[in-house]
């Protein structure tokens, strides 16, 4: 079967660390030399201490499948660098961060070579990647009404789904968030995240009744027949999203984006360019009615 699967293109690629890429198939598929975002400018872009975003990276790069073959994971660099770009136009100042301040892992065989801002992107924050902050220096040091974080950012790919759903430190951040009322940005597999802020008791999981835009499982279910991935997955994220209460609003991966409240989520690659545009005009815009509110007080 494998030397079929070879001859058709839809077999996983190995790589030197023992891990599987998408097969040449998979690639053509599912992936673009060029992205579509859009250059745009922000006018009212922000300006000064309380402009930052904390963007939460996974630092693990291999996903075991079922069948025990190792998937080629990280952050899709579409999904981290595409809203990275609106974000920092809208003049905000962006932390990258993982659990522990390991590199930030990032999908390289998803990369859009051709695109010239998203390449420049990833050059300008790569020591970033490479020495990003550690979640858990940043929450023992004490999240406080004073901090600079105006929202959280959780990039997408399936390595989102390694390491940060059940990390205690990403739990405490996602319910500061909640608790101050600031912005949690997640894309495509990035709300898998979202789980680490179950608690042990029978506290209500803060988004429950929320709706939600996220790759769906159903997808992540038939992918291996093309060689996306190297085998079944391990687990579903958006059934456990949905045993929390959780409303995933799309079937398909078309480029959905959606907000709920002070949630922002996208479904996939397609998604990148409008999930940013959304996040970083939600963001000025919530400064800007601050702004207001202080100059009438």
């Amino acid at each position: 079967m494998a030397p079929i699967k070879k001859l058709l293109g839809i077999a996983p690629k190995p790589q030197t660390d023992g891990t599987l890429s998408p097969s040449p198939v998979a690639l053509k598929l599912a992936t673009r030399n060029k992205t579509d975002y859009d250059h745009r400018d922000y006018p009212d872009a922000c300006s000064g201490s309380d402009c930052r975003v904390l963007v939460m990276c996974t630092e693990e790069n291999s996903m075991t499948m079922k069948n025990g073959k190792a998937f080629s994971t990280g952050n899709h660099p579409v999904e981290t660098l595409v809203p990275m770009l609106h974000l920092e136009k809208a003049g905000f100042s962006l932390d990258i961060c993982t659990p522990t301040g390991k590199p930030a892992q990032i999908e390289m065989w998803a990369m859009p070579e051709k695109d010239e801002a998203v390449v420049s992107m990833y050059q300008k924050y790569q020591a970033a990647f490479q020495q990003p902050l550690s979640l858990h220096e940043v929450v023992a040091a004490g999240l406080t009404d004073d901090s600079p974080y105006v929202a959280v950012f959780i990039p997408g790919g399936h390595g989102a789904m390694l390491g940060l759903p059940d990390n205690k430190d990403l739990g405490t951040l996602l319910r500061w968030v909640h608790q101050q009322s600031r912005f949690l940005l997640a894309i495509c597999h990035g709300p898998a995240a979202l789980l680490s802020a179950r608690t042990d008791d029978d506290s209500p999981f803060i988004y429950r009744g929320y709706k939600i835009a996220a790759f769906p499982d159903s997808l992540d279910k038939v992918t291996p027949l093309f060689g996306y991935l190297p085998g079944p997955m391990p687990w579903f994220f958006g059934e456990k999203l949905k045993t929390c209460g959780v409303d995933i609003i799309n079937h398909k991966a078309a480029g959905v984006c959606y907000q709920d409240r002070k949630l922002i989520t996208g479904d996939s690659p397609d998604a990148a360019n409008k999930f940013g545009v959304m996040a970083a005009e939600a963001l000025l815009d919530a400064l800007t009615q601050k702004k207001i509110q202080n100059l009438k007080s």
